[in-house]
């Protein structure tokens, strides 16, 4: 756990390997952030970030949402993903579960053509199953952005976790 102060002090390389995890494989979002220093809350920061992934291309976009790994998958993965996943319980998924979320998340990078994202705290395995069915239904356009907002708030949680807010 860091304090927003030492984050605040630390050199853009320092700052990358503490808090570019925050986004899957795309450390040039905390590169990109780091020149907004001082920041005054963990909201503050993760606003500065939003904003670097907004200026991003529509390429660049769907690049940060492909590092993503697939939901369910048996597949190295970042330590962050390992967690959440486990903590939804997707690292015991029944025969029966894991093949169904196999056929969704095939299924939707067929269509997508980038992995199906969703912040999965607070999410069980019918609840994720739920939104993959309904989510497979949007447009091209609509899931691009619904999966940006799902890493807003993946990363989000991610900083919560990693830096002690102020008093």
């Amino acid at each position: 756990m860091y304090t927003l102060s030492a984050l605040n002090q630390m050199t853009q390389a320092e700052f990358v390997a503490t808090v570019g995890g925050a986004f899957e494989e795309t450390p040039i979002v905390a590169a990109t952030a780091w020149q907004q220093r001082p920041f005054a809350s963990i909201e503050s920061l993760h606003w500065a970030m939003m904003q670097v992934i907004q200026g991003f291309s529509s390429e660049q976009q769907i690049a940060l949402i492909r590092a993503h790994p697939s939901l369910g998958a048996r597949v190295k993965m970042a330590a962050a993903s390992v967690s959440e996943q486990a903590r939804a319980g997707l690292d015991r998924l029944s025969p029966t579960d894991y093949a169904l979320f196999q056929q969704f998340n095939h299924d939707y990078e067929q269509i997508f053509g980038f992995p199906f994202v969703l912040a999965v705290k607070g999410h069980t395995t019918q609840t994720i199953l739920a939104a993959f069915q309904r989510r497979l239904q949007n447009t091209m356009e609509a899931e691009q952005q619904q999966a940006l907002q799902e890493i807003a708030k993946i990363s989000l949680f991610r900083l919560t976790d990693w830096i002690q807010a102020p008093d």
